[in-house]
């Protein structure tokens, strides 16, 4: 009988520069902070951050697993889903929301 052992994928862990700039976003724009992590396919996942002034930012990692790794590392940064309570506390601008629209919004 073959002794075959599972084969086990290593979780890239988030990187320093990822760290750093959940950090600075959290230190920037206040506590707690929330952070969604988002799917976005072969390119990783997008970890999309709310400050408490409800800013948005966000830091590209090579996974989800990779993301969720990102969010318990950083003190006073919160697990999130898209429900009413972080959909609400996003605060948008019209500046933004103008550069979002890409070149139609520049009509």
């Amino acid at each position: 009988m073959l002794d075959v052992a599972e084969p086990t994928e290593q979780i890239p862990a988030p990187t320093a520069r990822a760290l750093a700039s959940a950090r600075r976003f959290v230190a920037e724009h206040g506590t707690p902070a929330k952070a969604v992590v988002e799917n976005i396919g072969r390119a990783g996942a997008r970890v999309v951050l709310v400050g408490a002034d409800g800013a948005l930012g966000d830091v590209i990692v090579p996974g989800p697993e990779t993301g969720a790794a990102l969010v318990e590392a950083v003190e006073d940064l919160e697990p999130a889903e898209w429900d009413a309570a972080t959909v609400g506390a996003v605060k948008i601008g019209a500046g933004h929301r103008h550069r979002m629209a890409g070149p139609a919004g520049r009509r």
